[in-house]
């Protein structure tokens, strides 16, 4: 198992492998015969690639917290790929898709239409400070790349600042400021003048603050700046989805450096925007206003895929050049879906509802894991949670661990993913109830109480 976790290690990064022993041998002992069937069939005709194919399972519906397979399993989905803040299937949400489908189904490029206009101005005016200029993609990899280019445009300068760990979308811009290996590794020359810093993670920080953070890595970030002296952006998750959450006065720090040294601030928001960290969005716990924020996933609903670029009035200076001007920019039916996506969450109070329940839960996981020897670090913002595993004595990350308690909550009705190996990341929708994150907890607190046990065993 050692040297077979040791040749994975460069996997582990943003989510749990699919090439692991360990997923071989729950797929022959939990799914039957004609799942596995249809598993080959998406393997024979998908090309492969890491973290999704060969798949975990097959699914046949999808209904508010839960994810239901072929045989009939309903698992609370903790993972969701971060789409689901108003849970999936929400009637409001199919409501406004199918009434927009029978009136108008496609804008033709050129065009406008009036659930775009709407859902331009009403991202305007919830938006903090003066970031009122708004541009739409059909993922958020596009809309990274047009905040990417819009950067170049206004500043004259292409050199980006970004962080290691980080993910900032699959396409080979995105990649180029992301600072995962699964992503970078073996693909050949990247964008020029992409720079990396350390990412605020007290929990491994280069300069040993001890869990304590100092900002030195926030003053680090403005070392960088006046050494390259003409970096046009600095981009970053305002939190990492594992998450890493950065101390207060982090990004108060970092946005005074790049107005000292003419770098733009663009914070990608895409997991964690409406809602999920308790406020519309996550820069707003930290009062800062960046440049630009990128925003999307549960933007379209948990249906649509959809993302927006929000930039300040001031960066609007490309009137002759196109920054996306993708098929779907302004896809009438996407943004009934967002419109309708963010009626909920005002109107039945879910950002309010995320921040209660994510407290409580971290005080239940503190309490009931007090003690662990598995249990490194229990973290969270929100309904944006974590618990990283490591071994007690050595300090180590827990990998062979933290994937043998995803195996067992997935086979108790419970989906999460792993991040960085060790990292059993928490994102429920924020629709999500106290019985079902009751559920949800006691479920992983006997999973992780079960491997423990059977590692001070081994």
């Amino acid at each position: 198992m050692e040297g077979e976790d040791k040749a994975l290690s460069h996997l582990r990064s943003e989510g749990d492998l699919n090439l692991s022993p360990r997923r071989a041998t729950w797929t022959e002992q939990n799914l039957d015969p004609e799942t596995q069937q249809w598993l080959a069939e998406d393997a024979r005709y998908f090309l492969h690639q890491s973290l999704s194919t060969p798949c975990l399972n097959v699914l046949q519906g999808c209904q508010g917290s839960y994810i239901e397979d072929l045989q009939g399993n309903r698992l609370l989905d903790f993972h969701g790929n971060n789409v689901h803040q108003v849970g999936f299937g929400h009637p409001r949400v199919i409501e406004a898709i199918i009434a927009q489908l029978h009136s108008l189904s496609f804008c033709t490029r050129r065009y406008t239409n009036l659930p775009a206009i709407q859902l331009a101005k009403k991202l305007a005016e919830l938006a903090p400070g003066n970031l009122n200029k708004v541009l739409f993609a059909p993922g958020g990899s596009s809309a990274i790349g047009m905040a990417l280019k819009l950067a170049r445009m206004a500043t004259g300068r292409f050199k980006t600042l970004s962080f290691w760990d980080s993910f900032h979308g699959a396409s080979l811009d995105a990649i180029s400021i992301g600072g995962e290996a699964i992503f970078r590794k073996g693909i050949g020359p990247l964008l020029p003048g992409t720079e990396h810093v350390p990412p605020p993670d007290p929990q491994h920080c280069l300069w040993d603050c001890g869990g304590v953070c100092d900002l030195r890595c926030a003053r680090y970030v403005e070392y960088v700046l006046e050494k390259e002296g003409d970096v046009a952006a600095v981009i970053a998750e305002t939190v990492r989805s594992t998450p890493y959450i950065p101390p207060p006065g982090y990004w108060e720090t970092v946005r005074a450096a790049c107005d000292r040294h003419g770098a733009l601030l663009i914070l990608d928001e895409i997991p964690h925007c409406l809602g999920r960290t308790g406020k519309m969005f996550s820069c707003q716990h930290y009062d800062v206003v960046p440049d630009m924020l990128v925003i999307g996933k549960g933007l379209g609903g948990g249906i649509f895929p959809l993302a927006a670029l929000i930039a300040r009035e001031t960066l609007d200076v490309a009137a002759d050049r196109a920054l996306g001007h993708y098929t779907h920019e302004k896809n009438p039916v996407a943004c009934a879906a967002g419109l309708a996506t963010i009626e909920i969450l005002e109107e039945e109070g879910l950002i309010e509802h995320a921040r209660e329940m994510g407290e409580y839960a971290l005080e239940q996981l503190r309490a009931r894991l007090a003690g662990s020897r598995l249990v490194g670090d229990i973290r969270g913002l929100g309904l944006l949670m974590g618990i990283e595993l490591s071994d007690g004595a050595s300090g180590t990350r827990a990998t062979d661990a933290a994937e043998a308690v995803m195996y067992r909550a997935l086979a108790r009705g419970l989906n999460f993913k792993v991040t960085m190996g060790n990292i059993i990341t928490l994102t429920p929708p924020l629709t999500i109830t106290r019985e079902e994150m009751d559920e949800a907890l006691a479920i992983l607190v006997r999973c992780l109480a079960e491997v423990e046990a059977e590692t001070e065993g081994a």
